[in-house]
């Protein structure tokens, strides 16, 4: 087993000539019903967004999901079985609810929701070379807001769900894809020319660059500048040009 080097938020395992294992992972903390949570927001909501974190960042490189696994740092009822409810919704989704796997808190009283989820994919060299690849002089864009906490509830239609990342991956023009999270906009676009041997030309924008956007609700496109106003008119969510590769 080779371990493939990737500035992306995911780890890369060569398994065979061919084949490589993509594993990605999302946490969440202080979010959900439970007394001392920060946020308050549903057990099945936390638990889709939660989970949808690593969905997008191993099929946004052409990875097919093998293995779901949730670590639910709370009981299993309630709280734990309306946070699978969630996870299983978007796994719903790819037809892989069958997949998932985990684990609850069954002897300590939790006072506080605590989880992480773990997406193990497969892909082959071939597709990895594929979805890692854009054309120079293609435009970056920025599909959804960067969104966090309450805001992300009150304004979840201008944020990227697992539905809408779906019909985004159906669109053949879109040369690559990369979710956003706590690390902001500016980060990931320069991590995407870098994993090109590109420099990245900013675009003046409105974005707040450099703002988290939580649980993925942004998604980088790289496409022909030529295919903007077509992809604008296919989404329904805001798109805003973030810069270029150079």
């Amino acid at each position: 087993m080779k371990v493939i080097n990737s500035l992306r938020d995911i780890s890369l395992l060569q398994i065979n000539e061919k084949e490589v294992l993509v594993i990605a992972c999302d946490s969440a903390g202080g979010i959900g019903e439970k007394k001392y949570d920060q946020i308050k927001v549903s057990n099945k909501i936390l638990g889709k967004y939660t989970v949808k974190v690593p969905l997008m960042e191993v099929m946004s490189i052409g990875a097919e999901i093998i293995s779901v696994i949730d670590n639910l740092a709370v009981e299993y009822n309630p709280t734990g079985k309306e946070i699978i409810a969630g996870i299983k919704e978007n796994l719903k989704l790819i037809n892989s609810a069958e997949l998932l796997n985990g684990s609850t808190e069954e002897n300590i009283k939790t006072v506080q929701t605590a989880l992480g989820v773990t997406v193990i994919g497969k892909t082959t060299l071939e597709k990895l070379k594929k979805y890692t690849f854009s054309n120079k002089n293609n435009i970056i864009a920025a599909a959804g807001l960067p969104l966090v906490g309450e805001n992300l509830i009150k304004y979840k239609s201008k944020a990227v769900n697992f539905k809408k990342f779906l019909k985004l991956k159906e669109l053949d023009y879109i040369n690559q894809f990369l979710p956003v999270g706590s690390k902001g906009i500016l980060y990931e676009a320069k991590i995407l020319a870098k994993e090109n041997n590109y420099d990245f030309e900013l675009i003046n924008n409105k974005l707040d660059l450099v703002k988290s956007a939580g649980p993925a609700s942004v998604i980088l496109l790289s496409l022909k500048e030529k295919k903007f106003s077509k992809l604008k008119d296919e989404i329904d969510l805001p798109l805003n040009k973030i810069g270029k590769l150079v």
